[in-house]
């Protein structure tokens, strides 16, 4: 089922209200008020008044726009109206994005948290009544996210359909699909028939909300080496001896960058697997619970995207990397943290 429109959710939004409050939907004084306002509708039932603003996606860009819309408006109505989202259904980026700002909501599949002086609501649970198979791409789907990732490689430059084609190898019929979905979810602005990032940081937390380093073909083994250090920088030669294409990504190359936290596992992408030959000369053996090297096949080539050289050893990008650090071993909390304090911590553009 496609997500209401605006004027559909109203009659929605009605019958929602007078569910959670247990009362009469003719009870309920309901008004447009315009984009002027900085929301949608104006609610009023028993003792309370509501500022609504609807989004037909609770996509973190949306939601963003959402909040920052009703943060105004709740301080030009300060005591006369309480901010309220509603969105066809809530993820969990979007509750999280919604407790951080201390906004309440609701979903039009029945979930809500509201709270407020004298109010406290929350139902949890209800599916979402608006899942659409037809939907446009996931814009953080393997081949997808190839575009995300090059928004993020320049994040202050605006760049073209066309030249986003280019860098990311992408046809154009699927660079303007991916972009238009970009534009939708409020992720990126527009200028002159070209995008960039409207929020870089609210971008990449997006993606790295939904990231999931497993979907990758994970070989995991042991070779003897006394620290990562050693292994990384033995693993480099050999491969780069043998002409196989290969970049580290993880501990290794957050290490590589930052030379923060020692470190055992080391990570790395490979275009193809190394031959048996050369398995057996790094004397790796597969043994999954003592693993100290990661042979990675990627699931989409983008991981490659900005790859450079540190200290004579092929790292994917500093973006990559971070992303790859998502639920690792040992201190890759810390080096996540470290990676983003030194390389992507953007302001937002206008800012």
């Amino acid at each position: 089922m496609r997500p209401p429109t605006e004027k559909q959710a109203a009659t929605l939004i009605i019958d929602v209200l007078a569910g959670l409050f247990d009362a009469s939907p003719n009870t309920i004084r309901f008004s447009e008020v315009g984009a002027e306002k900085r929301f949608d509708f104006l609610v009023r039932l028993s003792r309370y008044c509501f500022l609504v603003e609807y989004k037909s996606s609770a996509s973190a860009g949306s939601l963003t726009v959402a909040i920052s819309g009703l943060k105004e408006a709740a301080k030009t109505h300060k005591g006369r109206g309480q901010a309220l989202v509603v969105v066809p259904f809530m993820g969990e980026l979007g509750r999280s994005l919604c407790d951080e700002a201390g906004i309440s909501w609701l979903d039009l599949s029945g979930n809500a948290k509201i709270v407020g002086p004298g109010l406290k609501i929350r139902i949890e649970g209800k599916p979402n009544k608006y899942s659409d198979r037809g939907r446009p791409p996931n814009v953080f789907a393997p081949k997808s996210s190839r575009i995300s990732r090059q928004l993020l490689l320049q994040p202050q430059e605006f760049q073209t359909q066309a030249e986003l084609a280019r860098q990311t190898e992408l046809d154009d019929g699927y660079v303007s699909k991916v972009v238009r979905r970009l534009e939708q979810e409020q992720f990126v602005e527009s200028a002159q028939g070209a995008v960039r990032p409207r929020d870089p940081n609210l971008l990449l937390d997006s993606w790295h909300s939904v990231y999931d380093f497993s979907r990758h073909r994970i070989i995991k083994g042991h070779v003897p080496a006394r620290t990562g250090e050693e292994l990384i920088r033995r693993i480099a030669a050999q491969f780069s001896s043998n002409k196989l294409h290969f970049a580290a990504t993880g501990l290794a190359a957050a290490w590589l960058l930052t030379s923060f936290a020692s470190f055992r596992l080391v990570t790395v992408y490979l275009q193809s697997m190394p031959s048996r030959s050369l398995l057996q000369e790094l004397e790796f053996s597969d043994e999954p619970k003592g693993a100290n090297l990661w042979l990675v096949l990627p699931n989409d080539d983008g991981v490659f995207q900005g790859s450079e050289n540190h200290s004579g050893i092929p790292c994917v990008s500093p973006l990559q990397t971070y992303l790859d650090l998502k639920n690792q071993p040992e201190r890759a909390k810390d080096a996540a943290t470290e990676l983003r304090k030194r390389f992507l911590n953007w302001r937002q553009n206008g800012e």
